[in-house]
């Protein structure tokens, strides 16, 4: 028999409830009818048990639909029933293996409205499989070896089951997630009301979307609004102490040498903030702000000290102090407040007879202009090189156009080789992207090439495009042309006028692309145009999340406003833990050129961002991608990758509009091991319609605009042109500060989308038969009303046929009723939840670890050959499988052309004097009989039925194929 194992570690700031601020605790378990207790810890609000709770499971099987509540008491001594110290219930399904399971911290629960709880406890599930059902365990109440340590240090072997992570208990009244709120650095638990897991039908738990209610004021209505959270009312108001550091004024010298170096020290409890020093200077001017959070404010008092740097010891110049309670609020959307001349203090108070800083302090939210560039308590711990990259940020990619080349040819080459003859070829460069023209049709001295290149570029348009002329790899001759020289082409398929262009000798041609003057008379002839009515395809047209055209005279207006609130993640995995550390994570956003960055708070695995930002919606076909990262540069390593930790894409059509979606996402990432959960991503996302005609007609418009389909661009471009586009992106975004790396804009784009994967191809061919099942449940429910399996049915369908076949012109309006009533019926099981990544649906979870190898592997392959070989076997045989169904498709195909083609003389004598026979019957008889006679056949009753197959599917078997013409 299995074993359901409790581990019952301790619990922490429990509420008082002896009368004396202390209590007595011990907890007490219910799973099934099975009841289990630990030992009373006495006059202690942070209890220590480190006991052990066994209970007997028959059916492992049943244990996701069971429920364990754990109870902490009061005990008192007198007989008195016991005092209620708070509740948790887990369920079943986030019950795992020992080997799997980890120490959770739990927050404590109400049992009621007027229910007094306050605290959390530390539980470890797991379940025991023993040999013949037989688990060896001790007795329940033998203590556990006590950890040195939650967290991380120490023994590293032992901390991966040490970790310590708080998870969302399961409610029994509501299905509502109450907001975060922080009970330490690396702890977040709901405040209010509990969590209910909204999963969708026929996915794992681990990998569903959980939907949660936190208190925004966008769900709140009136009463509940806050008056000053209007402009950020999709995430939680967060208070933040706010302390702008300007300047100061007249320090006095504190060296020998008459010099100061001076810099300024925040400080707030445990926190603390340090402006840069400057060398030699008594006016200096830092421009500094600090935010502080509200809730973790661990002091008063607000201490600013300026200090004069120094080899061995920072001298102290003077510092001023306030009260936290006396610092004035501001209410959005208030101007800055104003900066004010402070005198300074020496240590014991005194005022200093020189000495005057320049401060501003107040308390704000994070909707604060000052938010994004401040200094952060939550970054405490990073130095001031790498405090850049733990700041939010809004990026802009810069507009790309299409680049049309054509080089037409060229005159007067001067060969590199005169003994041998010239075959040039032209090399066109712009940027790091370049191509060469395919060998000349007409070669010599007069080449001709007539080939056309492609390219991206984009604005400011300050590129140069390189035009080579090479024999060999030599260059002959060179041009540099001005990128905003080459004439726009928006909506038409005129072709630009071609001109010659001379060539200069590379070492006559200067980089800002001059000429000097020399007898070398060689030029050719181009056809450039920048196509600006296109849009330029920088990701799959399948999750785009911009379908404009280049041009913007061609740009359409705006049809509504997409919010998103970032609120926050949990349960993230510690992707530093090999260092010892916990995560750095920071979430980015993308939709149409617009990227946003969230700051990062540092070794926290439920991190709270609270960000909302906003983007203008052009088409609802459209998708946002967001995704989550591990900051690899807040440790000062310039060459560094950040992680991936997971993303979420939410496709715009699929929101109802003015509905506020507040939901949890699982941070999925496929890996060569497998497939990852590494946390969930809490997010709250509203689509605003500000333009009802509009986006209704967007439905009948083209995805793409004209210039796509006017003048189409072959396949074999397309796929380069995004490539190119996409490195476009990434070098302007790692650019930026702070940069965002390549590997994040690789992520988020999905570049290796068209690369094969046996995985995604079972992917798509059971999305084939999830639509060809839908087809061939209506044919089985015809075969069904044919064969009288329901005679009730049948006969309901012979009075419909009947009706058709007398009043025909019922037949288009009932059968656009008939879907009409079907829209309605599908309306109540309509899709409640945004779409998201579904790893059922992706065959992340059945796929085997050669496969996810194979699709993690390089381009060319670096595998052994036996495995390569493996693998082109194993494709082979899936496409032995594909050419199986092509040739049956071709024989049908060629069996329908075979009716009238002669190849098998009398099969065709058959079928066209029963085409003369068939058109006299059906030119004397009216057309209501024929149809009645042919439904009437089609419904007859099994008895009159033969189980052979019919005379027209044994005539169209035996016609002839051409398979037998196949070597």
């Amino acid at each position: 028999m299995s074993k359901l194992v409790i581990e019952v570690h301790d619990a922490s700031d429990l509420m008082p409830k002896d009368g004396h601020g202390s209590a007595s605790p011990f907890v007490e378990v219910e799973f099934g009818l099975q009841r289990r207790k630990t030992s009373t810890k006495y006059q202690t609000l942070n209890p220590c048990w480190n006991e052990k709770l066994v209970f007997n499971l028959r059916n492992p099987r049943d244990l996701p639909s069971l429920m364990i509540e754990v109870y902490v008491y009061n005990d008192n001594k007198h007989g008195q029933p016991k005092n209620f110290l708070g509740k948790v219930r887990i369920s079943g399904i986030s019950v795992f293996s020992e080997q799997e399971a980890a120490v959770q911290r739990y927050p404590l629960e109400k049992r009621g409205i007027f229910s007094h709880v306050k605290g959390d406890i530390a539980l470890r599930v797991y379940v025991l499989h023993g040999e013949n059902g037989y688990v060896h365990h001790r007795r329940s109440g033998n203590s556990l070896k006590k950890s040195s340590t939650f967290g991380y240090g120490g023994d590293k072997t032992k901390n991966k089951e040490r970790v310590l992570r708080t998870f969302y208990s399961l409610g029994s009244d509501t299905a509502s997630m109450g907001s975060y709120s922080d009970i330490g650095n690396n702890e977040v638990v709901p405040s209010g009301s509990s969590v209910l897991q909204m999963l969708v039908p026929g996915q794992k738990a681990d990998y569903g979307v959980i939907e949660t209610r936190p208190p925004l004021a966008a769900r709140m209505g009136f009463w509940g609004r806050d008056k000053t959270a209007s402009t950020y009312d999709m995430v939680e108001q967060m208070k933040f102490l706010y302390v702008r550091v300007v300047k100061a004024a007249d320090l006095p010298v504190m060296d020998v040498s008459g010099s100061l170096d001076p810099y300024v020290e925040v400080k707030v409890g445990n926190y603390k903030g340090v402006t840069p020093h400057f060398e030699k200077n008594r006016n200096p001017e830092w421009e500094r702000t600090f935010a502080f959070s509200k809730e973790r404010l661990q002091s008063s008092l607000i201490e600013i000290f300026v200090k004069d740097k120094d080899l061995s010891k920072d001298d102290f110049v003077g510092k001023i102090v306030f009260d936290v309670p006396e610092v004035p609020e501001r209410v959005p959307p208030d101007s800055p407040l104003a900066p004010q001349w402070y005198k300074l203090v020496d240590k014991n108070g005194e005022l200093l007879r020189r000495g005057d800083i320049m401060l501003a302090i107040w308390m704000g939210t994070q909707a604060d202009e000052a938010f994004p560039d401040a200094w952060h308590s939550d970054a405490h711990s990073v130095d001031q090189d790498s405090m850049m990259t733990t700041r939010s940020k809004v990026y802009f990619t810069p507009r790309l156009y299409y680049l049309r080349v054509q080089v037409l040819a060229a005159q007067d080459l001067v060969p590199a080789d005169e003994s041998r003859p010239l075959d040039a070829i032209v090399r066109v460069e712009i940027g790091d992207q370049g191509r060469t023209t395919r060998p000349a049709t007409i070669k010599g001295i007069n080449p001709e090439w007539n080939d056309e290149l492609m390219y991206v570029a984009w604005e400011p348009l300050d590129e140069y495009i390189v035009v080579s002329v090479e024999d060999k790899d030599i260059v002959i001759g060179r041009v540099l042309i001005p990128v905003r020289n080459v004439p726009q082409r928006v909506e038409t398929k005129k072709p630009t006028d071609a001109l010659w262009y001379g060539l200069q000798r590379p070492s006559y041609v200067e980089a800002e692309g001059g000429e000097k003057k020399d007898k070398f008379s060689s030029r050719i002839l181009l056809r450039m145009s920048i196509d600006s009515g296109y849009h330029v395809l920088d990701e799959s047209t399948q999750f785009s999340s911009d379908l404009q055209p280049s041009a913007g005279q061609l740009r359409k207006k705006s049809i509504g406003i997409l919010e998103v609130g970032i609120l926050g993640a949990r349960n993230l995995v510690p992707m530093k833990a090999k260092d010892g550390k916990l995560t750095d994570a920071y979430c980015v956003a993308k939709y149409g050129n617009k990227w946003v960055r969230t700051r990062t708070p540092l070794s926290n695995l439920n991190p709270l961002w609270n960000e909302q930002y906003t983007w203008e919606v052009y088409d609802p076909y459209t998708v946002i991608t967001i995704g989550v990262f591990d900051n690899c540069h807040v440790n000062g390593k310039d060459d560094a990758k950040d992680q991936k930790i997971g993303k979420v894409r939410i496709r715009i059509s699929t929101l109802e509009t003015d509905r506020v979606y507040t939901h949890a996402y699982s941070l999925l990432v496929l890996t060569p091991s497998g497939l990852k959960k590494n946390g969930e991503l809490h997010l709250a996302i509203r689509f605003t319609c500000t333009a009802w005609a509009n986006m209704l007609t967007q439905y009948g418009k083209p995805l793409l605009p004209k210039m796509n389909y006017v003048m189409p661009i072959s396949i074999k471009h397309i796929d380069l042109l995004r490539h190119f586009a996409m490195n476009v992106v990434a070098a302007k975004l790692a650019r930026a500060e702070p940069p965002l790396g390549g590997e994040v804009v690789e992520y988020m784009m999905d570049v290796e989308y068209h690369m094969f994967s046996l995985r995604r191809s079972k992917a798509n061919f059971h999305r084939i038969m999830i639509l060809v099942s839908g087809i061939q449940s209506v044919g089985t429910w015809l075969h069904g009303v044919c064969r009288w399996e329901n005679p009730i049915t049948t006969l309901l369908m012979h009075i419909l046929f009947l009706v058709l076949v007398f009043y025909p012109e019922l037949i288009l309006s009932t059968f656009f009723l008939y879907l009409f009533a079907i829209g309605i019926w599908n309306y109540t099981s309509r899709p409640r939840i945004p779409s998201h990544m579904d790893a059922q649906l992706s065959q992340a979870e059945s796929a085997n670890p050669d496969e996810l190898d194979e699709e993690f592997d390089t381009f060319p392959t670096t595998k052994p050959t036996d495995l390569v070989k493996m693998r082109y076997d194993r494709l082979r045989s899936v496409a032995g499988r594909v050419q199986s169904a092509l040739t049956d498709l071709a024989t049908q195909a060629e069996r329908t052309l075979a009716l009238l083609s002669w190849r098998d003389p009398r099969a065709t004598t058959i079928f066209i004097v029963f085409t003369v026979i068939t058109a006299v019957v059906l030119y004397v008889t009216p057309f209501q009989a024929v149809a009645l006679t042919t439904g009437l056949y089609l419904l007859r009753h099994p008895r009159l039925r033969y189980k052979l197959p019919p005379v027209p599917v044994n005539f169209f078997k035996r016609l002839p194929a051409r398979s037998d013409s196949l070597l």
